[in-house]
Parts: C-alpha cells; sequence; structure tokens
C-alpha cells in the first residue's frame, strides 16, 4: 500500500483548545455528544424511540391523558355545571408517612373546594391509583371511578347518577 504525500485538507485535532491544559484521559475536554458511542462507523446512536410511537410516553404522561379523557366525558355529560374544575395529577397524597403510621389506607384522590382566588380542584394520585389496580388494562377503569367518585362529592350527588357506567367495566 502507498501512502500519497499530498495535501488531502485532512486535519488533526489533539485537543480542544476551550478544554481545561490539566484534564487527562481520552474523553477530556469533549462533551457528551462527542463521547457517544460510534458503533462499527454506522453513526452515533440516536433515540429508540420516535416521539409519534405510543411507548414514547411516559407512565405518568399515559396517566394524565386518561384522566384527561374521564374528566372529558363527564364535561361531555354534564356541560356547564363543570366549567372551570381543575384536574389534577400528584405522585403521592401530602403526609403519606403519617397516614401509613397510623395504618389507614391511603386516598386515591381529593376533592378541594373552591377558594375565593381559585376554582374547585379534584386531584387524583398517580402512585396509588396504579398501585391499587391489580391489572393494568384495568386503570382506565379505576381512574375514571376516582374521577367520577370525587366529581360526584363535589356536586353534593351519588356518583351512579354522575356517569351511567360508573363501577362497570366497558
Amino acid at each position: 500500500m502507498q501512502s500519497s504525500h499530498h495535501d488531502s485538507g485532512f486535519t488533526v485535532r489533539l485537543a480542544d483548545p476551550g478544554a481545561p491544559k490539566e484534564a487527562a484521559g481520552p474523553a477530556a475536554g469533549r462533551s457528551f455528544a462527542r463521547r457517544r458511542r460510534n458503533r462499527h462507523g454506522r453513526g452515533l446512536r440516536g433515540e429508540l424511540l420516535l416521539p409519534t410511537l405510543p411507548a414514547y410516553r411516559t407512565r405518568s404522561d399515559r396517566f394524565d391523558e386518561l384522566v384527561m379523557d374521564s374528566a372529558q366525558r363527564l364535561h361531555d355529560i354534564w356541560g356547564k355545571t363543570l366549567d372551570g374544575v381543575r384536574f389534577a395529577v400528584d405522585e403521592i397524597p401530602p403526609n403519606l408517612e403519617q397516614l401509613v403510621a397510623d395504618g389507614s389506607p391511603a386516598p386515591m384522590g381529593c376533592y378541594t373546594p373552591a377558594t375565593e382566588d381559585e376554582g374547585p380542584v379534584i386531584t387524583l394520585y398517580r402512585r396509588v391509583v396504579e398501585q391499587g389496580c391489580p391489572v393494568r388494562e384495568e386503570l382506565q377503569d379505576l381512574v375514571h371511578d376516582v374521577v367520577v367518585e370525587h366529581t360526584a362529592e363535589m356536586l353534593g350527588v351519588a356518583p351512579e347518577t354522575l356517569d351511567p357506567v360508573y363501577r362497570r367495566r366497558y
């Protein structure tokens, strides 16, 4: 194999000029993006899932969508009665340690009445609801039941009158 000694425009850069001089090691001075693996010369690794695929969303995102679907279903049934109601999702209820110490079950959600500053808020606790659901396929039903129960508490009606499919698996 012969090597040519002509100038091909190829240059070698030994160190990043912005890197500190005392840094040592082969990856010193390079950003994380430049240190990612380039296995077999096929290019740098990218995202494994595209944002358009369902598996791209996190469990938290999917849970938020379930809550919003249930709230939208109730809003379609009751209309203006539910205007101004906010639905929120928290990870765990406040004072969970105290509830566990007392031996009482953790609530799946709560209703906070309206104040002079803001409207009523119905909050679901994601971790508690997910743990209360034995099968992942039933999570949508349980989320809907919790939303219906706390909305019924807010309106002062029975949950069965609020939504005809309450406690029925659909």
